[in-house]
């Protein structure tokens, strides 16, 4: 090849062999993309059989529903769940698209295909926008509206219960505030079939409705239709509230005086969070299994009552970490691990060295978050106390 002709296809070749370079960085990028999208995919862990248990105890975690209601399950699968909890719309906004065929249909055959009940083992979350305590009449239809909107997708998903929060009274007196709620829920009760609406006992004091047994109890005996109303108990938000759970001694003593002021007919699910807060601090700070101020003997004892057999039991703890660039991200392990910690204590000897270690390691792993919020509720009570006692001066 002359040198004239060599310099005029030069320029072709080196172009030819950049497209066929960059062809390739397209199609390893392709396969690298497929690759971490399968791997998304691919469970953390195996869901374990609840026979192979000893008991029924169905634990899961409150998953994502992004892209569709039908993709639920499929998170749930990924962490090894046997119960779970979704949104079934945003809840950050007050207007959503309405539930499309095709995602009913594909939640239906997903929960079919991987030995999931809608009816038993799925608990979805109301939207934390809805307080049907309140009084302002349009606001108190928005968020009827709201409400109603999420029974009326139950029903199509074949959801029978749904968890959400009683409410604030903004002000109002308590009696008043129960009223409307259990009002509400009469309402919703005619307009719907099957749905069980189920209240979560809250951590807060104040305004707050639903912070004690008395709350829900008040709230049940002004519901006309006893067989559609029910209770989720938060293990963190019950702890807040001066519910000991710590000690099996304290366990038995919150669940009877649960089941004697309530009654044990109307529990329905429980939240499985520890709380990063302490007895009786009225914060809702949930922590990870064993880390906070329940630690794991509480723990022990709920996995080993036996009357939560067959019941949702979810997990709401934190699973946000930082990546080796700072960056927040939300690392799904965390739950496939508590699951398999929490199954781990079903039949678990207490006293055994397993169990002992398992405990004191958890426990140390909490201690500086524990001890950090510890002296903020610590400065907020001399603060108060101070205020008090400056009051009763002047």
């Amino acid at each position: 090849m002359t040198a004239k002709r060599k310099a005029e296809t030069e320029p072709m070749r080196r172009k030819s062999d950049n497209d066929k370079s960059a062809a390739s960085s397209i199609n390893v990028n392709k396969k690298r993309k497929s690759r971490d999208k399968k791997d998304e995919s691919m469970p953390l862990t195996q869901r374990t059989a609840t026979s192979v248990l000893g008991k029924d105890m169905h634990i899961g975690a409150h998953v994502s529903a992004a892209g569709g209601v039908h993709n639920s399950i499929n998170n749930a699968l990924q962490v090894g769940a046997n119960s779970f909890a979704l949104f079934l719309k945003s809840q950050r906004k007050w207007d959503n698209p309405p539930l499309s065929t095709e995602a009913r249909d594909l939640f239906h055959s997903n929960c079919e295909q991987h030995g999931y009940n809608a009816a038993q083992h799925v608990l979805p979350h109301g939207s934390y926008l809805v307080n049907l305590a309140q009084s302002d009449e349009i606001k108190a239809s928005q968020a009827y509206k709201s409400f109603i909107d999420d029974l009326h997708r139950c029903e199509l998903l074949g959801i029978k219960l749904y968890n959400f929060h009683p409410g604030s009274t903004l002000g109002d007196s308590r009696a008043a505030a129960i009223g409307r709620i259990a009002a509400q829920l009469n309402k919703s009760h005619k307009e719907t079939k099957t749905v069980v609406t189920v209240l979560e006992n809250m951590a807060g004091a104040g305004n707050i409705i639903g912070s004690t047994w008395e709350d829900l109890r008040d709230i049940i005996a002004l519901v006309k239709d006893k067989e559609r109303v029910g209770v989720c108990i938060d293990t963190c938000h019950a702890f807040a509230a001066g519910y000991d759970l710590r000690t099996p001694d304290a366990f038995h003593q919150t669940i009877q005086a649960f089941n004697t002021v309530v009654g044990a007919k109307y529990l329905k699910a429980l939240h499985l969070n520890d709380s990063k807060a302490p007895f009786k601090s009225n914060r809702d700070l949930h922590a990870n299994i064993g880390t906070g101020f329940l630690g794991l003997r509480a723990f022990h004892s709920v996995m080993n009552h036996d009357a939560f057999q067959g019941m949702p039991m979810v997990l709401e703890t934190p699973i946000d970490r930082q990546n080796s660039q700072g960056k927040a991200i939300e690392d799904k392990q965390v739950w496939a691990d508590e699951i398999k910690l929490l199954e781990s204590l079903i039949g678990m000897d207490p006293e055994s060295e397993e169990f002992i270690v398992k405990e004191k390691e958890l426990c140390q792993k909490g201690e500086a978050e524990r001890k950090k919020v510890q002296e903020q509720v610590d400065r907020k009570l001399s603060k108060d106390a101070n205020k008090k006692k400056k009051g009763k001066a002047d």
